[in-house]
């Protein structure tokens, strides 16, 4: 229970540090925070006690790979939000990412599965 607790106060600190960032003159490092590993860090931890090196190691390629649905979120956003209303724009973009993890998950599936 204690464990599930301060997962959530990273959740808030994280949504805490956004909004106090974007009110700033540095506005734009309020994207920079999401960026944090905080649940790369509590996944990692987990995968690293109840898994081998191997699987940790698995765990940070796969993470590596998923930068790309990522990067086609802020792509899509970058590219609508002066064209569209925002949540048109946020709407788009996040079925853009939805779209780009189903493509990953696929993808690492028919690359990773075993030789028949």
């Amino acid at each position: 229970m204690l464990s599930l607790l301060l997962k959530s106060l990273l959740g808030a600190a994280a949504v805490l540090v956004i909004a106090l960032l974007s009110r700033s003159r540095v506005f734009y490092v309020a994207g920079l925070v999401p960026l944090f590993p905080t649940f790369a860090l509590i996944a990692h931890f987990i995968v690293g006690t109840e898994r081998s090196g191997a699987d940790l190691r698995t765990t940070a390629l796969f993470g590596l790979w998923s930068l790309l649905p990522y990067a086609v979120y802020l792509l899509t956003v970058y590219g609508l939000s002066v064209r569209l209303p925002l949540v048109s724009t946020l709407v788009l973009a996040t079925l853009a990412w939805v779209l780009a993890a189903a493509v990953l998950l696929w993808g690492w599936g028919w690359y990773t599965a075993p030789a028949a």
